[in-house]
């Protein structure tokens, strides 16, 4: 069984994490990364910080075996890789993955997609034309309480869904990254972009297209003018209320917090500090299942499952579609507009 090569670009949060990950992977390891930062090219991540936990980076990394490199573009053309690895800031992403395709690379790229709707359609050309596989980093979909709660209701095990609600609220992000990008409105897109949109995608891939979105934001608590805070209703048509929040305006102090609630007509699905369980109309409380300690987050589980898929030649749908990501970015597009107009959007869907 050969090893998968992977071109890791990026070394903040996120690069960092998925580096860990793929040093615990059977048959995968990093050949090669890219960084724009002399120190984390020595493997000096100590200045790495996020807002959901992580690894021990007082450590530095052993890049020991890793060929190094200033460009990522001379990396992607160059190195000897299978597949590329892009978690480098949302500016960056379009002409990177763009570059990965052509060079016959596979690519997983962090979320979120791009940063405009017009790098979102050639992206879109670009996966529809090529034989290399495409993933993004929309973890949620494999966060092991979601997809059991997603599977669960699928089954009709709980009945007909009555309401549901997804919330993501982070401690505030300011200074936490490369030249403070989060911060600025036009790099990241703000909270809306950067952290709801994994709940604004859990909608979409519990339930379907949305015909129409309701969306309430306020901007500038802690970035220089970016959405900070959201709330949007989604409207599927019929008189179940969908509903999610998100937002990065907390004090430093407060908790990370991601949370669900499903009610059905035979149970509600809820996961917050707590844990997961489900909650029965006769009364009963389940647990459903121990996270297994070798899988035990979405990162772990889609980046296992997209490397294996690049080492045995099949094409990754488990958690996935190239189409269902694009859906999911034209949501967020449709509640950027409603935030801005103050007024219900139909979601325009290519």
């Amino acid at each position: 069984m050969k090893t998968v090569r992977v071109g890791l670009v990026g070394l903040g949060f996120m690069g960092t994490t998925h580096f860990r990950i793929y040093q615990e992977l059977p048959q995968v390891k990093v050949t090669a990364l890219a960084d724009v930062d002399p120190d984390k090219r020595r493997g000096d991540i100590h200045a790495v910080c996020g807002n959901i936990g992580g690894g021990d980076n007082s450590v530095p990394l052993d890049l020991s075996g890793v060929k190094i490199y200033a460009d990522a573009l001379e990396m992607i053309a160059s190195a000897d890789i299978d597949m590329v690895d892009i978690c480098v800031p949302t500016p960056d992403h379009a002409r990177y993955v763009a570059a990965a395709l052509a060079a016959g690379r596979h690519v997983f790229a962090e979320k979120p997609l791009c940063r405009s709707r017009e790098e979102m359609l050639e992206l879109r050309s670009l996966v529809q034309r090529t034989d290399r596989f495409f993933n993004v980093g929309m973890c949620i979909r494999a966060w092991p309480e979601y997809v059991h709660a997603r599977e669960t209701l699928l089954s009709g095990a709980v009945g007909r869904l009555r309401t549901a609600h997804f919330r993501r609220l982070s401690p505030s992000v300011a200074g936490n990254s490369w030249q403070n990008w989060y911060m600025n409105e036009a790099l990241s897109g703000g909270a809306l972009l950067d952290l709801h949109l994994h709940d604004t995608d859990a909608v979409r891939h519990f339930f379907g297209r949305p015909r129409a979105v309701a969306s309430f934001g306020v901007r500038g608590v802690v970035s220089d003018h970016g959405v900070d805070q959201v709330f949007t209703r989604y409207d599927f048509g019929d008189d179940t209320l969908v509903t999610a929040e998100g937002g990065w305006c907390a004090a430093r102090n407060v908790p990370f917090e991601m949370s669900f609630q499903l009610v059905c007509e035979l149970a509600t699905l809820k996961l917050d500090g707590s844990g997961y369980h489900v909650f029965r109309t006769d009364g009963t409380v389940e647990t459903p299942f121990a996270v297994p300690p070798e899988l035990p987050t979405g990162w772990h589980r889609e980046l296992k499952y997209f490397t294996d898929c690049v080492r045995s030649g099949t094409v990754p749908d488990r958690y996935q579609t190239p189409d269902s990501i694009f859906d999911s970015y034209e949501l967020l597009l449709a509640e950027a507009v409603s935030i801005e107009q103050g007024r219900t959007v139909e979601v325009e869907y290519v």
